[in-house]
């Protein structure tokens, strides 16, 4: 069969494209590490359609990449270099299908934006917690399928937790509808959890019942100066005792990181007039007006000022003053590029074990390579450090990254020490695929290859991903 005949006849023009202009700028990543080749690109509008071009690929024994908003950052949305496979995009499924206030839900296909699931949700005076850097453009199936986490992991949980039901097609075409609105149901293995996170190495997600939340009607953003990093988790547990659910955020942005967004992003400042390290972006929410934030935490700040635990805080006294305390942490994101060539790991330790572990990470790092910046930052409230490592000056760009596997051994084996994850909201993609099998155990490798092979058996679902290759 020839796979590109039967899409002509099944797909209008405008869904399926071949021409090597119009699919280019579906075939490179985000942050140009790969760039793949692919037959063609289809680009269905429905269900349905998915699963026709499943089951024609499947047929024709040819390999099907899904994508997203193609905002990832491991490789797993590209096809391989062999040009051999056909790069199924998402994009046009972008419906919102339902909103049930009264249940806390919506339906949602794979090819919406984030962000407007957020403004779809919030219409509804409800809220859909999950916020990150890329949510203009990244879209649900890609959320889904990397288990994404974001700014709000600490309350609200990652993309596990907001998920309640799947549509999938799955590698044989047939549509598994498991798009359930239930918070309960106890009828056997919970299906959905084997595709979250499966970087569409076992079916194609194509909606997804999400959970709702009430909209905040008040919120508290607090920039603070922690004595030390071992401060901070002290602190972050008065904060939680005192305010329970109501902490959804506590951000760690350590002086160096400050440094680099004021030297490169433009409108990047100092809250405090003394330098300090490192600093806290704490947020607090409530759904109710009753519920006085600032009463609630103010007492918690006082103490750790006076036991030395923070040198300094401020609350934003306006929404236009939080703004600019949380354009910092995106700035510290954006600080990165023009800072020099850096290399990136996305890691998270039990909560408990941050501090020792940054106390251990940074000089070792820095003793392997003399001047290397690092640059952790991150989701202190729930263990997800972004520790990357950024140029020496008088070291050449090249030179650096040619080190990147060093330098990720050293990480990521004190990662490992510590009793924490390589890939904490990221995925493993192609990046790190092959890396994966020295941390997890062999019987875990075994059981993720058996579940592939029962739900793929041809190896079809966006091969040379996630999975490490057989040895």
């Amino acid at each position: 069969m020839d796979v590109i005949d039967a899409l002509s006849r099944e797909l209008p023009p405008d869904r399926l494209l071949i021409e090597p202009a119009a699919m280019a700028p579906y075939l490179f990543d985000w942050r140009k590490l790969y760039r793949g080749q692919a037959l063609c690109v289809a680009r269905p509008r429905e269900t349905a359609e998915v699963a026709r071009i499943v089951s024609l690929a499947g047929q024709a024994g040819v390999a099907i990449v899904p994508q997203g908003g193609n905002t990832g950052l491991t490789g797993a949305s590209v096809p391989l270099e062999t040009g051999s496979s056909i790069l199924l995009s998402l994009e046009r499924m972008d419906r919102i299908r339902a909103i049930d206030a009264a249940n806390y839900t919506m339906t949602v296909e794979a090819g919406c934006i984030l962000q407007k699931v957020q403004e779809a949700a919030s219409a509804a005076d409800r809220l859909f917690p999950l916020s990150l850097g890329a949510e203009g453009s990244c879209r649900i199936g890609g959320n889904l399928s990397t288990n994404a986490g974001g700014i709000a992991v600490l309350c609200y949980g990652n993309m596990r937790d907001l998920t309640l039901g799947l549509e999938v097609v799955l590698p044989d075409g047939r549509i598994w509808e498991g798009l359930r609105a239930l918070r309960k149901d106890n009828t056997g293995y919970d299906l959905k959890q084997l595709f979250i996170g499966a970087e569409g190495t076992l079916g194609i997600i194509t909606a997804a019942v999400l959970k709702l939340f009430p909209l905040p009607r008040q919120r508290l953003t607090i920039f603070a100066a922690a004595a030390n990093m071992a401060a901070t988790l002290p602190l972050l547990a008065r904060l939680r005792q005192a305010s329970g659910d109501a902490l959804t955020s506590f951000e760690m942005i350590p002086r160096v990181t400050l440094d680099l967004a004021m030297a490169h992003v433009p409108g990047s400042f100092d809250p405090f007039a003394q330098r300090h390290d490192p600093y806290l972006l704490i947020e607090l929410t409530a759904g109710s007006e009753g519920i006085d934030l600032r009463a609630m935490i103010e007492p918690v700040l006082a103490t750790a000022l006076e036991e030395g635990l923070l040198a300094d805080a401020t609350i934003a006294e306006s929404e236009a003053r939080a703004k600019r305390l949380w354009f910092l942490r995106e700035a510290v994101v954006d600080a990165q590029g023009p800072a020099g060539a850096s290399i990136k790991h996305d890691v998270a330790v039990p909560v408990a074990a941050v501090a020792a572990f940054l106390a251990e990470a940074k000089p070792a790092l820095e003793a392997a390579l003399p001047g290397v910046i690092v640059y952790a930052f991150g989701h202190l409230g729930d263990g997800n450090i972004h520790f990357n490592l950024i140029q020496p000056p008088g070291l050449a760009a090249a030179a650096f990254t040619a080190m990147t596997g060093a330098l990720n051994r050293r990480v990521h084996d004190l990662v490992a020490r510590y009793g924490g994850s390589i890939s904490a909201e990221h995925g493993l993609g192609r990046l790190r695929r092959e890396e994966i099998t020295r941390y997890k155990s062999e019987i875990e490798i075994d059981l993720m290859r058996r579940i592939k092979a029962a739900l793929d058996p041809q190896g079809l679902m966006n091969p040379g991903k996630l999975l490490p290759a057989k040895s």
